[in-house]
């Protein structure tokens, strides 16, 4: 097909974007350069924002696309779109990130580093990557991130740690929570894309998918965490937390739980899990004596962040959909772990789900989306959420696209030989 002027000048700056995020660390040096509080620092920290690049360069392009068509054309084309996503997200990681849930978590993720015949610390490490992003099956792939991020933020990451671990660490997060969601069909944005289309429920997912991915977590997390022994061994106590705040009673955690189940399952229907928020915010408000600050700014990023994505993505259809269709299964396969890298894994199957596809590329097409949706800050909706929360931790440079990128080599090797490699049982 030939594409529209709309279209190419949308893939332009969607690379520019990309290109973008590669470079925010050196926007970050450059801000340095200047007197604190000056205009120059201030532009250069917010072009080194990963979070605000998507919704920045989405800015211009519907600026082009007004100069072009019309004042009227960016708001017809934004009202055509679907923002439920961007507006999910923001809600789970704004109640996932607070004091009752992150507790429960922490009570759970203990209590299996227990049962673990290894040193403490290695053992709680292993769980935290294992278990966290697997629980992202039953509370959704964001707030399984942003739990298992804050978690290692308050653990390890703000303790003596080498950059290596924490490059090893965050690679590893990532890639463990996008396949983490595969157990159920409704946690991980990829395949939520496909599930209803495809007639896809939990047992599928779990035959097809989740038992597999659950090997690959607990096989990527221990290798790890064996190679770096020497600074897991030893005994290891939770970081305290503010005396400040009382730990916060079962009654006030279970109702947070029910808010969180309430808005799963409202996932599809933005007025009401946004509805349920507010009234979320005010029950945090009544028992704020148990509550840290919610953290609305940095979910709001990570929202404007996908919001960003949306606008850029829907015109990439032209050059994605024709070729997802003309890949064999196992060119598909690693075609999608590669372009994971490079766009929304959510995004490549619902372009995927446009075409007609053979059940086994169905399931290769899905498996490369979520096998590759650590490698890069843009492959996996949840990953600006563990990026906004473990970003300071590495400097004044943040996290190196390219370190992020080594770091989730590994595990993404293990994730596609286990998706290639083990039965489907269904």
């Amino acid at each position: 097909m030939n594409p529209s002027f709309i279209q190419v000048t949308a893939t332009v700056i969607f690379a520019v974007a990309i290109l973008h995020t590669f470079l925010v660390s050196k926007f970050a040096h450059i801000a340095h350069k200047y007197p604190e509080g000056s205009f120059g620092e201030n532009f250069f920290h917010f072009m080194a924002e990963v979070e605000a690049v998507f919704g920045m360069w989405a800015f211009v392009f519907l600026v082009i696309m007004m100069g072009h068509e019309g004042f009227s054309a960016p708001v017809h084309y934004l009202e055509a779109l679907n923002f439920t996503e961007p507006g999910f997200v923001f809600v789970i990681m704004a109640m996932a990130g607070t004091r009752p849930v992150i507790k429960l978590a922490e009570k759970i993720i203990v209590f299996i580093s227990k049962l673990i015949p290894l040193p403490r610390k290695m053992a709680f490490y292993v769980t935290a990557l294992t278990a966290g992003p697997l629980l992202g099956s039953f509370i959704t792939e964001p707030a399984a991130m942003t739990v298992t991020a804050i978690i290692l933020l308050k653990n390890f990451y703000s303790k003596e740690m080498s950059t290596k671990l924490k490059y090893a660490t965050i690679g590893l997060l990532f890639v463990n929570v996008s396949i983490g969601g595969t157990l159920t069909h409704f946690a991980a944005p990829p395949v939520l894309m496909v599930a209803g289309k495809w007639g896809w429920g939990i047992s599928h997912m779990l035959l097809a998918f989740g038992y597999k991915a659950a090997i690959s977590c607990l096989i990527s997390s221990l290798a790890i965490a064996f190679f770096f022994k020497s600074e897991l061994s030893g005994d290891f106590q939770l970081r305290a937390d503010n005396n400040e705040k009382m730990l916060p009673p079962w009654w006030v955690t279970l109702t947070h739980v029910v808010f969180l189940a309430l808005v799963v399952l409202t996932a599809h229907h933005m007025v009401v899990f946004l509805g349920l928020f507010l009234f979320f915010l005010g029950f945090t408000i009544c028992t704020q004596e148990f509550q840290d600050e919610i953290q609305v700014k940095s979910s709001l990023m990570v929202g404007f962040f996908l919001a960003g994505l949306i606008v850029l993505g829907s015109e990439q259809k032209w050059w994605l959909q024709p070729l997802i269709s003309g890949m064999s299964d196992q060119v598909l396969y690693f075609g999608a772990t590669a372009l994971t890298g490079i766009t929304d894994n959510a995004a490549l199957t619902y372009l995927g789900s446009l075409v007609d596809l053979t059940e086994s590329a169905k399931y290769f097409l899905v498996a490369g989306a979520v096998t590759g949706g650590g490698l890069t800050v843009i492959a996996n909706a949840p990953n600006p959420a563990g990026y906004g929360i473990l970003k300071d931790s590495f400097g004044a440079d943040g996290i190196s696209p390219l370190g992020l990128l080594k770091g989730a080599l590994f595990p993404t090797a293990v994730a596609i030989l286990c998706f290639e490699l083990l039965p489907s049982l269904g």
